[in-house]
């Protein structure tokens, strides 16, 4: 994903221009997992979870690869403005192409 659209997560990380993640797929880890991956893909380094969790490094990256094995996904929800598109409807019968 951040390969793709690394403005657009930015941007998320920031807190701006309405971008959203969501998680699918929480109610397949564990508490300490949830709080890693939330903390992982809000734009937190190792060292930062690791301290906010009160963990080693080296536990949170175990907390991360047993979430991955899991399988829970994440989903960008991003409005239309951020692409480009404005936020008017299309119109296709309006439009003509000659």
């Amino acid at each position: 994903m951040s390969t793709v659209y690394p403005q657009i997560v930015n941007n998320f990380k920031q807190g701006r221009a309405g971008v959203q993640l969501e998680i699918r797929g929480l109610e397949k880890l564990s508490f300490r997992e949830r709080q890693a991956v939330i903390l992982k893909e809000s734009g937190k380094s190792l060292e930062d979870i690791a301290k906010r969790l009160h963990l080693s490094q080296s536990s949170v990256a175990t907390l991360l690869t047993r979430a991955r094995s899991k399988g829970y996904e994440i989903v960008c929800i991003i409005p239309g403005t951020e692409l480009g598109l404005g936020g008017e409807e299309l119109d296709e019968e309006g439009s003509s192409e000659d």
